[in-house]
């Protein structure tokens, strides 16, 4: 799989000065952790469950989580895990195995106790080629061993490799008293676990549900200043890039259009193709756009990658804006050439900026990473036009 798949190779060509790369599901960690995007959350309740991975699969999805936590009811759960474990079987019938790496999103579970996990892979028996790993809610150092014990007994059991992502939402995170503790219990148990561990989730509903707020779609998660102090400080300990720390990814959008594809017919019209920037911001205001892009934005200035989804709609923005652009692909191969191992100062190839070698050096590493996954765009090629290309 990779990322713009949905597009003719014609397409990516005019697009990208560096296509993105193929993944599997067997890819190196630090690949899947990045190439994760728009993860999109879905139910496990639905009833065309296996019909709704593959069409999201044609339309650009590379990670989704199957729900059997908060997005169903308490009463729903065992027709829930019945429904989920029926449905995969049936995808693993339908999906040979070779297209199952190459042509299905990664596939993650997000449980509520750690006894689902062996329960859920003994009974999903050979279909569990198709999952790459569990979800695990509330995650704490006293919570979260059980999960992460229940993990190796199923890894073990089924003999295929499963990751973790543990969701970080608990209000021992969210409390001024009690945070530098937790979040020092959390990096304690992550190192301990770290081979089993994808990504860190960040369940901010639940940070806003502590205090009884709710952003608007006009404010993002920094505007709510008590979600951003949690944010801050979990990058502060668990984000950090001296090789401690881990993918850490952005909260979810709730807001969206009836209309999945509310925006397609937008993108061909003229405000976008005008090319003035205030136009384009105009109309993605007017379609309840503009919320969430300050956002992704703001979550990869703040240390985040990736995002979680609750509407296909979401997916083409957060992918188009994870492209790693002409302009900043020239600085980070500027910074990261051998020559300059010995640091310095330089002007950049746009000559709007100093690249400063020593302190930039894992901001081009990171960002070369992204534009391996993601792609780099062609000089001139604008969000706009990737995000156009993404919408299907």
């Amino acid at each position: 799989m990779r990322h713009f798949s949905q597009l003719t190779p014609e397409r990516r060509n005019a697009l990208f000065h560096r296509e993105p790369v193929e993944f599997t599901p067997d890819s190196h960690p630090s690949i899947l952790a990045v190439a994760l995007g728009a993860t999109l959350y879905s139910p496990a309740t639905r009833p065309a469950l296996a019909d709704d991975v593959l069409k999201q699969a044609a339309r650009g999805v590379v990670s989704m989580v199957l729900c059997l936590e908060d997005s169903i009811a308490d009463a729903e759960v065992p027709d829930a895990e019945d429904n989920l474990v029926g449905q995969l079987r049936e995808l693993a019938g339908r999906v040979p195995e070779r297209l199952a790496k190459d042509g299905l999103p990664l596939l993650f579970v997000r449980v509520r106790e750690h006894g689902q996990i062996t329960a859920l892979v003994r009974r999903l028996g050979p279909a569990v080629r198709l999952l790459s790993g569990f979800v695990l809610p509330k995650f704490t150092e006293d919570h979260s061993v059980p999960f992460l014990e229940a993990l190796t007994e199923a890894e073990a059991a089924c003999g295929r490799r499963l990751f973790a992502m543990p969701v970080l939402e608990s209000p021992e995170l969210l409390h001024r008293e009690s945070r530098t503790e937790a979040l020092v219990g959390i990096a304690r148990t992550l190192d301990k676990y770290r081979e089993r561990v994808l990504a860190l989730r960040l369940g901010v509903t639940d940070f806003c549900a502590a205090y009884g707020l709710r952003r608007t779609p006009e404010m993002t998660a920094y505007d709510v200043q008590l979600v951003a102090s949690v944010i801050a400080d979990v990058v502060n300990v668990l984000g950090r890039a001296d090789g401690t720390g881990f993918t850490v990814t952005g909260p979810v959008w709730e807001y969206f259009r009836p209309q999945e594809r509310m925006f397609k017919p937008q993108l061909r019209q003229s405000p976008f193709l005008s090319g003035r920037a205030e136009d384009v911001r105009a109309a993605l205001i007017e379609h309840d756009l503009d919320g969430l892009l300050r956002e992704i934005e703001l979550d990869r200035a703040n240390g985040l990658l990736g995002k979680t989804c609750i509407h296909p709609s979401h997916v083409a923005p957060v992918h188009a804006l994870s492209v790693v652009s002409h302009e900043e692909f020239c600085d980070a191969t500027d910074v990261l050439r051998p020559e300059r191992g010995g640091g310095g100062v330089l002007r950049s190839a746009y000559t709007n900026k100093m690249n400063e070698v020593k302190p930039h050096r894992a901001w081009a590493e990171r960002t070369l990473l992204r534009g391996e996954v993601f792609g780099v765009a062609r000089e001139g090629v604008s969000f706009v036009e990737l995000l156009a290309a993404g919408v299907k």
